[in-house]
């Protein structure tokens, strides 16, 4: 939770901010603060935070069960969108920054988290939207060059094709049709702004695109 709590320091400033997020990073998947949405819960507190926007994150919908949950029980001002509704929002309603998690941070910073983070960090960018990872110091894996040494797991076709309702499952896709359900993917370190963790952001090599992970 301390960890969670000193990563916090990354949102600065006076004005209120619009987040955009995506899966779950609170205290349901890591400690009793958050990363990503630690980051989000101590803006809110300093006044901070217009609002949150939390991707659904299909197709475990983890934001949308765990996120949306969190932000509501903890009364922070929150919206939860679809994944394909996140370009939309940037171009037609502005948000200030992208802030999501990590479960592996690569030595040069590429960072792996659940799928759809590439695609924010393609959106944000495009858009000019800085793009924070907030990960604590144990998801930093300085003996791993880069995110092409990754191993991505790949999910079964059930979590695509069927949704679980009262505990019934009812398949929503065709019979027979193929699927490709990778659970990550990498968002790559020229795309990320910053990595926050709790000693603070993780150094970028002088005028490259890397992060110096091994320096921090």
């Amino acid at each position: 939770v301390r960890s969670n709590k000193a990563a916090r320091k990354a949102g600065r400033g006076d004005a209120a901010m619009r987040i955009l997020t995506i899966c779950n990073t609170g205290s349901l998947a890591t400690a009793g603060w958050g990363t990503a949405l630690g980051i989000i819960r101590s803006l809110n507190a300093r006044g901070r935070l217009e609002r949150a926007f939390a991707c659904e994150t299909r197709p475990y919908n983890q934001g949308a069960r765990l996120t949306a949950f969190e932000l509501v029980e903890d009364g922070i001002p929150g919206t939860l969108i679809c994944d394909s509704m996140a370009a939309s929002l940037m171009q037609r309603h502005g948000i200030d920054a992208v802030v999501v998690g990590a479960d592996r941070v690569a030595a040069n910073g590429d960072s792996a988290n659940k799928i759809g983070t590439y695609s924010l960090s393609v959106l944000a960018k495009h858009h000019g939207v800085p793009f924070f990872v907030a990960a604590p110091t144990t998801t930093l894996d300085a003996n791993t060059a880069s995110g092409a040494d990754i191993t991505i797991e790949e999910r079964p076709a059930e979590e695509l094709c069927c949704i679980d309702i009262g505990g019934s499952r009812h398949r929503i896709a065709a019979e027979g049709i193929a699927t490709w359900n990778p659970a990550f993917d990498v968002a790559p370190c020229a795309l990320i702004t910053g990595i926050v963790t709790e000693r603070g952001l993780v150094p970028r090599d002088a005028g490259a695109d890397a992060f110096d992970v091994r320096g921090l």
